[in-house]
């Protein structure tokens, strides 16, 4: 079984991101799972905007896309910004839309039979917000999002220090992601051993 996660953090390799820390305590957690996971950080990438699987020259999108056929499991990890999702994560999704009208050789959309969860750091009180806005767009692609598939981790409302600036709820959300991984990996195993059929026409 294989994961992506997508870090939709606004910083560029090599700068540190909090929200790629976090994302390795979850990593870790799917490799005793015996899941191997690939990691894309997409402000490295040039993905333009738009909502087809292909946008033309110079759009690295299609290799993501490969990616995402590729696993069973998805997690898309982003940052609080202004209490919303980042600009990538809206820029991730809005390139994900085009899987709405792909499907496989039995007609079901090509999200369907695979699930996804969402990681957010931040120093401000928007997780759930995040984790609701990200959630529900992936369920509108297709995937299924078991119960608890998230984690997240912030320090209250208002300016504070970063993940990697301080311990304090380290053990929780690390603790909460385990939790986000096994029920994923769970719910990925259930559906490959039943799918879900095509929509009804």
């Amino acid at each position: 079984m294989r994961a992506l996660v997508i870090n939709c953090t606004l910083k560029p390799s090599p700068q540190p991101s909090n929200t790629e820390a976090l994302a390795g305590t979850v990593i870790a957690a799917m490799k005793g799972h015996g899941v191997e996971a690939d990691v894309v950080r997409a402000v490295d990438l040039r993905l333009k905007p738009g909502v087809e699987t292909d946008m033309g020259e110079e759009d690295d999108w299609p290799g993501v896309h490969e990616k995402l056929l590729a696993s069973q499991i998805l997690i898309i990890a982003s940052p609080t910004w202004l209490g919303r999702p980042s600009s990538l994560a809206q820029r991730v999704l809005e390139r994900m839309d085009a899987m709405v009208g792909e499907t496989d050789d039995e007609d079901r959309p090509v999200a369907y039979n695979r699930v996804a969860g969402v990681l957010v750091t931040g120093n401000e009180d928007g997780a759930h917000h995040v984790i609701s806005e990200i959630g529900g767009a992936l369920g509108d692609i297709g995937y299924t999002v078991p119960g608890q598939a998230w984690t997240y981790w912030h320090l209250g409302p208002g300016p504070g220090p970063d993940y990697l600036d301080d311990d304090r709820g380290h053990d929780w959300a690390a603790s909460t992601g385990r939790a986000m991984v096994s029920n994923l990996v769970h719910a990925a195993r259930a559906l490959a051993a039943k799918p879900l059929p095509a929509p009804p026409s």
